[in-house]
C-alpha cells in the first residue's frame, strides 16, 4: 500500500526495479502506471482514455526462469515491461538502464535483489543518481537490520550485513537523500522501515 501511494503520488515514467522472482511486483508496477496514463488521457481530453505515456518498468534479475518469462510474456501489459537478465550491479547492466532512463523524466527505483551490505550498496551507488527529485528509491527488506540473526541463519546475510547497514552506509555520503519517516509512521508493519529514500534535491 506505501508503494501503490508513493507511485501515485510521484507519477513516475519509468520504474527501476532490481529483483524480479515471480514477476508479481513487475505486474504490479505496470499496472500502476497503467492507471496513471490512463488518467492522465482521460484529463487530456482522450475519451477512451487509450493514450499510453510510454512510461515503462525494467526489471533486472540474475535469473529470470523460463516459465516465470512465460507468464509475463502472456501479461496484457507485457508491452511496458523491459527485462534484463543478468546482475544488477554488472558494468553492461547498469550501463542499460542508464541509456533507458535518459528517455524518461520522472524516475523511481526499488531494490529487491541480493539482501547482502555489499550488494544493496552497489546497487544504491549505480542507480540511486537516477532517481528523480521528489521521487524516491525504496529498498526493500530493511527490517533485516532489526531481526535476530537466528532467523536468518540460512541467508547469506542478517544484521550488520543487510539492506538496513547498506542505506545507513549510503546516506552518510548522499545527502541529497533524505528517509521519509511520514511512511513508517503511517505503516503498522514493513518490511522497509528506513527504506524509503526520498530524493530532495
Amino acid at each position: 500500500m506505501a508503494l501503490q501511494d508513493v507511485i501515485w503520488r510521484v507519477k513516475p515514467d519509468l520504474i527501476i526495479e532490481c529483483g524480479i522472482a515471480l514477476g508479481g511486483s513487475l505486474i504490479f508496477s505496470a499496472s500502476m502506471l497503467a492507471l496513471i496514463d490512463y488518467c492522465g488521457a482521460r484529463e487530456a481530453g482522450f475519451l477512451d482514455g487509450q493514450d499510453d505515456s510510454g512510461s515503462m518498468v525494467v526489471g533486472i534479475d540474475i535469473d529470470i526462469r523460463d516459465h516465470n518469462r512465460s507468464d509475463i510474456d502472456r501479461h496484457p501489459l507485457r508491452h511496458k515491461l523491459h527485462l534484463i537478465e543478468g546482475s544488477s550491479v554488472a558494468p553492461e547492466v547498469v550501463d542499460e538502464v542508464h541509456e533507458i532512463a535518459k528517455r524518461h523524466k520522472s524516475v523511481l527505483v526499488c531494490l529487491d535483489s541480493n539482501h547482502s551490505h555489499a550488494h544493496v550498496l552497489a546497487e544504491l551507488m549505480a542507480y540511486a543518481d537516477l532517481v528523480s527529485v521528489g521521487s524516491y528509491c525504496v529498498v526493500m527488506d530493511t527490517v533485516i537490520e532489526d531481526l535476530p540473526a537466528e532467523l536468518h541463519s540460512n541467508r547469506p546475510w542478517g544484521p550488520g550485513d543487510s539492506p538496513g547497514s547498506a542505506v545507513r552506509e549510503f546516506l552518510v555520503g548522499h545527502p541529497e537523500f533524505e528517509v521519509d519517516r511520514a511512511i513508517d509512521h503511517r505503516l503498522l508493519l514493513s518490511v522497509g522501515t528506513k527504506g524509503y529514500l526520498k530524493r530532495t534535491c
